[in-house]
């Protein structure tokens, strides 16, 4: 069913599938030949052996175009794999440490995290905690805490500290 609707939105009227009595048209080579009647859009596309193609359907009146078809679509198809390739991918990394880290650690971890935030990925920061160290969860809190207001210029905390388990974990979104 969502094919369907997707083939409905990209379906594009062409020759005889153009159903109104006056459209806007534009010549092969771009000229504005003004509003004529579909008959006579038709006559002119056939005489130059090209498609008569509706480009603005919402316009009032339609806009067609003098083109050859196949190559309409094909340009059609590069720009949406153009759009595709550039649309904003974010990816979540997530970093581990340990509650008993070291500081200069910390500080290489923090960069990492820093160099993820400038490419627009989120990251969550999990503090592990194993055996005894699960009694002293203030020490994660603490080192999560630290690390939002050192991050603070290039990522919003998402959702606050989170703790399950033996794991407590922040999330950071870059800043736009």
């Amino acid at each position: 069913m969502l094919k369907d609707n997707k083939e409905k939105k990209d379906f594009v009227r062409r020759n005889e599938q153009i159903r109104v009595p006056q459209v806007r048209l534009i010549n092969s080579d771009g000229t504005m030949l003004g509003i004529k009647s579909v008959t006579e859009s038709l006559y002119l596309a056939r005489q130059q052996e090209l498609d008569l193609v509706e480009i603005s359907p919402t316009a009032e009146p339609p806009v067609c175009k003098i083109l050859d078809y196949s190559k309409y679509l094909y340009e059609q198809g590069k720009k949406q794999k153009d759009a595709k390739k550039k649309a904003a991918k974010t990816e979540l990394k997530e970093i581990r440490i340990k509650s008993r880290i070291a500081s200069h650690d910390l500080d290489v971890k923090i960069k990492h995290i820093e160099d993820f935030l400038k490419r627009k990925d989120m990251v969550r920061l999990v503090v592990v905690f194993h055996g005894r160290e699960n009694q002293h969860k203030d020490i994660g809190e603490q080192m999560l805490s630290a690390a939002a207001e050192r991050l603070a210029p290039l990522a919003n905390v998402d959702g606050g500290l989170q703790s399950a388990g033996n794991r407590m974990s922040m999330t950071f979104v870059p800043k736009n």
